[in-house]
């Protein structure tokens, strides 16, 4: 078997993005595109000629592009997965005057491997299953199935139980399938907000799976090569964005998608004095823009913020170096948006810790986040916003 490493060359050659970039984004003559989708296509062209900065959309679909031109065939399946649950893949395009459809990436090259993707039905368990046993039959493509909220992957959890998380140590099958779950505190109902980050981290054992966090277009377009170049066949498990498909701060340049590799930590970004830092804010996911964008309103230059974007296999040296660069360090601290029975606290705080008694084994870790609570989410907008002052102010301040 294959060593468990993260390092992995996803790079692909600047050029060669360029003109898959531009191609996916062509559409055929006198097909007539919807007015909104017609302004992605648009803003993709332009992404590839880097006159715009790659949002989440062009990356995710150039990096299948690149796994097809790569000789693995994509197959992507789930409820809404033709234009993506909040609308930003668009990997279908619909005829408005005659209701033909057209997909891009199946029509990159006349000797290209298969691009499949499906809308399926609201059963979860039977879908799910069926991509699991798919999955471990086609070692060679990039298997996907995505649950259009956190919530659709509950009524599949006996598939994630009994086979994904476990089929490698009960029966020595291997499988490589990619579970894409929208996971995002936006003030919505419970059910749209979790995709259940605390379960997936409870069954991770034995480097079974991969959970991750990615917070950026350039991370997620990494990840989804490395789940094909990368000779190590494990679910990957990724909590995908809803707000941060459109915001502003996430997004990439061409040249890391070229150029660049995953990151299981990112370190801070701004140029701080490292001498005057005496605290730093660990976290994942989305709240980091609510903390990086607070932290400059306060114009707290002793605070460094550092993303942990891959929870398991947990990077432990890699926050052990980003953790040591800060001499006069005094408090450490996990911030999370779900309440802190839920999301990462409970499974991975010991890892933490033990990055952190090798920097500074006097100091104690805290956690921040949501009160404990029986459901996944407020649902009152107006307590949500409240809540998620508080923890990122609590965070920054202590």
């Amino acid at each position: 078997g294959h060593q468990w490493s993260f390092e992995c060359d996803t790079r692909v050659d600047l050029k060669v993005l360029q003109e898959l970039a531009a191609n996916i984004a062509e559409t055929p003559e006198h097909f007539s595109v919807q007015r909104q989708v017609s302004k992605i296509y648009d803003d993709r062209k332009r992404m590839a000629a880097g006159a715009m900065a790659a949002n989440w959309g062009f990356a995710e679909t150039l990096a299948y592009a690149s796994i097809l031109a790569e000789g693995h065939p994509v197959r992507l399946t789930g409820q809404d997965v033709g234009r993506g649950t909040f609308s930003h893949r668009h990997a279908v395009l619909h005829d408005q005057k005659d209701a033909t459809t057209y997909v891009p990436l199946q029509n990159m090259g006349k000797d290209q491997p298969t691009f499949t993707i499906h809308d399926s039905y609201l059963c979860e368990e039977a879908v799910l299953a069926f991509e699991y046993g798919y999955s471990t039959t086609t070692p060679n493509s990039l298997v996907i199935w995505e649950a259009q909220f956190g919530d659709f992957a509950n009524g599949a959890q006996v598939v994630i139980d009994q086979f994904i998380t476990s089929g490698e140590a009960k029966w020595q099958r291997l499988c490589g399938l990619t579970m894409l779950l929208p996971h995002g505190f936006e003030g919505q109902g419970p059910e749209h907000s979790s995709a259940r980050l605390e379960r997936y981290l409870q069954l991770c054992a034995e480097h079974n799976i991969q959970v991750v966090v990615p917070t950026t277009p350039s991370q997620i377009f990494h990840l989804l090569r490395r789940q094909v170049v990368r000779p190590l066949r494990k679910p990957l498990v990724v909590m995908t964005p809803k707000s941060l498909l459109r915001h502003k701060q996430a997004i990439s340049t061409l040249e890391e998608l070229a150029d660049g590799t995953f990151q299981p930590v990112i370190g801070e970004v701004d140029q701080l004095d490292q001498s005057k830092v005496n605290r730093v804010v660990m976290c994942s996911g989305k709240v980091y823009y609510d903390l990086y964008n607070r932290r400059e309103e306060l114009e707290k230059q002793n605070v460094a913020i550092v993303r942990i974007e891959q929870l398991y296999p947990f990077p432990e040296s890699d926050l052990v170096d980003e953790l040591s660069q800060y001499p006069n360090l005094e408090s450490v601290v996990w911030c999370q948006e779900e309440p802190m029975n839920q999301g990462a606290w409970y499974c991975s705080q010991h890892h933490m810790r033990n990055a952190l008694r090798k920097v500074k084994p006097e100091i104690h870790l805290d956690g921040v986040g949501r009160p404990h609570a029986a459901a996944p989410a407020v649902g009152y907008i107006s307590v949500h916003v409240e809540q998620q002052e508080k923890l990122v102010n609590d965070a920054l301040n202590g």
